[in-house]
């Protein structure tokens, strides 16, 4: 039976949404933006030398139709991704009212998200008083710090000193729907920390606050470093997604990366869980070699994103993409024959632009084990169509095979 990989590159867009000008913050919209692109033009300009050298250097996505999907989505010829395309590719357009984590994974799987995303003004304080009443009742303290929009590093550094010093947890959001909370992993406790955000969430899921998400770190002051126990308590898919097909009809799911938290764990069967990307390529690079017939695996890799989409590292994301694409070199001859691997992305995170937050962009579809040929403009639930059909499955959600 044949396998189906879906690899989602956190935040890699290619431009050229359509409403991208609609979305944006006090800084200006997002129409223009271009994660992969502007990454492409820089490093070819010589101003992404740092740890890297020269153009943008990604043969093998490349070759499967990388720089062709950046000019159909956008119209920009990215520096050095200039390849006669020798797999299937294409643009993939997003209907969600968002550019989050939660609406691109759940649309990609088939189910666009039906409902607006509540989300917290950017002023300060950011939050009503009865929310940070109920936080400092289940944390147990007698008030918060931070209720504002921020970064995550930047308001560590700001208010940690102060967080050992109370005990109070650093609440913050940014333009997404989510509530964030930074706690020291000795002072405050990971397992506190982890209970406060798992008590929370059912109150803002019922708010349409997409996710809460728990983010602790460790270190003294002036020295203070995030660890990898992040977890995302995110609300749940709104009805069945392709993981729930696959389950329901008897294909074995796996999940790499956050895709459990994304999912709320709903038609997973393994979860498969790294400190960094490299160690969830790990899991890809196994499973390519024990993946059982008609298995669906479901990946996420979420460093683009989180270390240099949001921190604005230009020479930071195209090394990771560099990286990312010498291991891609590595899994595509390891391929059974029938199987076949999805490259896509969920939104996009240019780190040339400005602000700290997601931007609106189409994203690639790029699709190895399919043959060849232009996919053309796609919605994303045609990614989960895509997808069912190869696997067989007798649903197919909203949307139509590119296959």
């Amino acid at each position: 039976m044949p396998r189906a990989f879906l690899i989602v590159m956190d935040s890699v867009g290619i431009g050229g949404a359509l409403d991208a000008g609609d979305f944006g913050s006090a800084t200006g919209t997002d129409a223009g933006s271009n994660t992969l692109g502007h990454i492409a033009q820089a490093c070819a300009a010589g101003r992404a030398d740092v740890g890297r050298s020269g153009p943008l250097h990604m043969p093998h996505l490349d070759a499967l139709g990388l720089g062709a999907a950046v000019k159909l989505a956008s119209g920009l010829d990215a520096p050095n991704l200039n390849a006669a395309p020798r797999g299937r590719w294409g643009a993939g357009n997003e209907i969600s009212r968002g550019k989050d984590t939660p609406s691109g994974h759940w649309e990609l799987a088939g189910v666009p998200v039906p409902w607006d995303w509540a989300y917290f003004p950017d002023k300060t304080p950011a939050f009503d008083d009865d929310l940070v009443a109920l936080v400092c009742r289940l944390a147990g303290t007698g008030g918060i710090l931070g209720n504002c929009h921020a970064s995550g590093v930047p308001i560590i550094a700001a208010h940690g000193a102060e967080h050992l010093r109370t005990g109070w947890p650093i609440c913050y959001t940014s333009a997404d729907s989510v509530f964030q909370i930074a706690a020291h992993e000795g002072a405050f406790g990971l397992d506190r920390l982890l209970k406060l955000c798992a008590d929370l969430a059912p109150h803002l899921h019922a708010r349409k606050v997409g996710r809460v998400i728990a983010r602790p770190f460790v270190g003294e002051v002036g020295h203070f470093q995030r660890t990898s126990n992040r977890r995302d308590y995110a609300i749940a898919p709104p009805k069945a997604t392709l993981l729930d097909w696959a389950q329901a009809q008897g294909h074995v799911t796996h999940a790499i990366g956050k895709i459990g938290d994304i999912f709320s764990m709903r038609g997973i069967d393994h979860l498969h869980k790294a400190t960094s990307d490299a160690g969830l390529f790990d899991h890809l690079d196994a499973l390519i070699d024990t993946a059982e017939d008609g298995a669906l695996v479901f990946a996420n890799f979420v460093e683009f994103d989180s270390l240099y989409g949001h921190p604005r590292d230009v020479a930071g994301y195209a090394r990771a993409l560099e990286w990312f694409d010498a291991r891609v070199g590595a899994f595509l001859p390891r391929l059974r024959a029938g199987d076949i691997a999805i490259f896509t992305a969920d939104h996009g995170n240019d780190p040339s632009w400005h602000g700290t937050e997601h931007t609106r962009e189409r994203v690639p579809v790029l699709v190895a084990g399919a043959g060849l040929g232009e996919i053309g403009q796609c919605a994303f639930v045609d990614v989960a169509a895509s997808i069912a059909a190869h696997l067989g499955l007798a649903q197919r959600g909203f949307g139509r095979s590119f296959l």
